[in-house]
């Protein structure tokens, strides 16, 4: 929209206009609304031919300023022609002297995006030497002198703005209000802050890991959509996407049905979809409050869904669920008995898109493929004054790694089920208790600031989840155990124990160690140690 049908005492009439341009999109439109306001443009390269092509008026830029463009367009307009037209203040005596003895003219308004760094790195030439050369750094060095002098130059960075553009002009007969200026202004630093962030952290990444933690650290996104409110109604918020980085997942999926989705489904469902990313197998994940409430692994989809929602089927009630592989027709048609918020897969089929239209009120999610388990990524969190920047938790036990403390060796069984609770227990909040059977949950304890409390909560799930299904027997009869860290006295241990547990995985290195391998020994379990910790916070 025009930013005022009332003219602007300090609106700027657009005389002279620069354009230079990567992403083309838009620009003919756009040149031809300064064509039709008198405005001289002045271009370079690829966006002069297009203009000149499109039969609109333009000046070269090695025209206006009398240099040649040289060293394969590195240098073109990096000369004082053009930014002493971009920076001079026009109410400066000084600066409007200079400009006459150097034949400097004025330049109202810069048109400019900048080299694709982003996409050459994520493309299919990612070498050192073409990111390299994708560094812009003319767009910059105008960009940053027009937004600096936004007081009398209009700087236009993003072609979501040239509709704004043309209303005005239209609106103002040719003039820009400084209002607006000063919002695109805004918008140019924004860009420019963006992209020296993307350059910098590709940089950190051609390191290596010798490198380590930079000195300083900057992080970049664009806006995808503003949320109606964030954890609380009363909280702003909105979801950015980074630039580099496309990992799949709930930030980038596409939306293929539902309402908005908020603050809260957003977080959950990107617990819920790297969850199910640890595994290889169909893996169904149901998602309440970031924790797990159920997952499962399986032959089937339907299966796998089927196993997870017996864990804990009342706290499913309106969770979010995350599959690993496409939703068939068979899963869509189990989901929809009963209330959930998101649905989340990398596809999802005809027959069940079908199915889930008629539940329209579901978000379903896809993200067209699954997110890998290998790479270093940095997480961060936010704290009073600064930043918490850490490696992403992609540690791995495998089955030869475990350390077996106990006098009897598991079952190739209890095995698969223990490095299946441990993987889940990564994804729990800390202190973290989880119960598994055939590579299913069946009792998950969270966030307590007892361990051997979390251990009785999720044996009480389970005594609940059994009820639920009409067993008389507990769903932890019989299954494993999974700690994400150590049990630092053996009550926790006792305590799954006494839910009927037969088997106990845990990172091991507590001061009571040998108590606790005592207190498995004593009631027939086997206990193996990890040497790795999961705490989640």
């Amino acid at each position: 929209m025009a930013d005022t049908i009332i003219r602007d005492p300090r609106g700027v009439k657009i005389k002279r206009a620069l354009i230079s341009l990567s992403n083309k999109l838009g620009a003919e439109e756009l040149a031809q609304t300064l064509v039709e306001h008198g405005v001289e443009i002045l271009s370079t390269g690829g966006t002069a031919k297009l203009l000149k092509d499109a039969g609109i008026p333009v000046t070269d830029v090695s025209d206006h300023t009398g240099f040649p463009e040289i060293m394969d367009g590195r240098v073109k307009t990096l000369h004082p022609t053009i930014h002493g037209g971009l920076l001079a203040r026009r109410d400066n005596d000084e600066h409007v002297k200079a400009m006459d003895e150097n034949g400097i003219s004025d330049i109202d308004m810069l048109i400019v995006n900048l080299y694709p760094f982003v996409e050459t790195m994520q493309g299919e030439n990612p070498s050192y030497e073409n990111c390299i050369e994708n560094i812009d750094i003319g767009g910059p060095a105008m960009i940053r002198a027009a937004a600096k002098n936004h007081e009398f130059v209009t700087v236009v960075t993003d072609p979501q703005d040239y509709k704004d553009i043309k209303e005005c002009m239209d609106t103002n007969k040719g003039e820009i209000t400084y209002k607006l200026r000063k919002r695109l202004a805004a918008t140019a630093y924004a860009l420019t802050a963006t992209y020296d962030s993307n350059i910098a952290s590709w940089f950190v990444d051609q390191m290596g890991e010798e490198y380590g933690f930079p000195r300083r650290i900057s992080f970049s996104g664009n806006l995808k959509q503003t949320l109606r409110y964030g954890e609380n109604p009363h909280q702003e918020a909105a979801l950015y996407t980074v630039d580099d980085s496309l990992r799949p997942g709930a930030a980038r999926a596409y939306q293929v049905q539902g309402k908005e989705l908020s603050y809260n489904n957003l977080n959950d469902t990107d617990a819920a979809f790297e969850l199910v990313a640890e595994f290889e197998t169909p893996t169904v994940a149901i998602i309440k409050h970031a924790n797990p409430c159920g997952v499962a692994s399986a032959s089937s989809m339907v299966k796998a869904y089927e196993a997870a929602l017996a864990c804990d089927p009342v706290s499913a009630f309106g969770g979010i669920i995350a599959l690993n592989r496409t939703l068939d027709a068979e899963t869509a048609t189990a989901i929809t008995r009963i209330f959930v918020e998101v649905i989340i897969a990398p596809d999802i089929s005809g027959e069940a898109m079908e199915i889930l239209a008629k539940k329209k009120n579901i978000r379903v999610l896809t993200t067209g493929e699954m997110p890998t388990r290998e790479g270093t990524r940095r997480m961060v969190k936010r704290v009073a004054g600064g930043l918490l920047v850490q490696d992403h938790d992609n540690g791995i036990i495998t089955a030869d790694e475990l350390k077996v403390v106990s006098d009897r060796n598991p079952t190739d069984q209890e095995v698969k089920d223990m490095l299946f609770a441990f993987r889940v227990a990564k994804h729990v909040k800390s202190n973290a208790i989880v119960y598994a059977k055939d590579l299913a949950t069946v009792g998950v304890g969270a966030g307590q600031m007892s361990r051997v409390d979390s251990a009785r909560i999720a044996a009480w799930k389970a005594q609940e989840a059994a009820k639920a299904l009409g067993l008389d027997v507990p769903l932890t009869k019989g299954s494993v155990v999974a700690s994400d860290a150590f049990f630092p006295f053996a009550d926790g241990l006792i305590s799954a124990a006494e839910a009927g547990v037969t088997a106990v995985i845990q990172p091991g290195g507590s001061i009571r160690d040998e108590e606790v391998i005592e207190a498995a020994n004593m009631r027939g379990l086997a206990m193996v140690f990890t040497g790795m910790r999961h705490f989640k916070h």
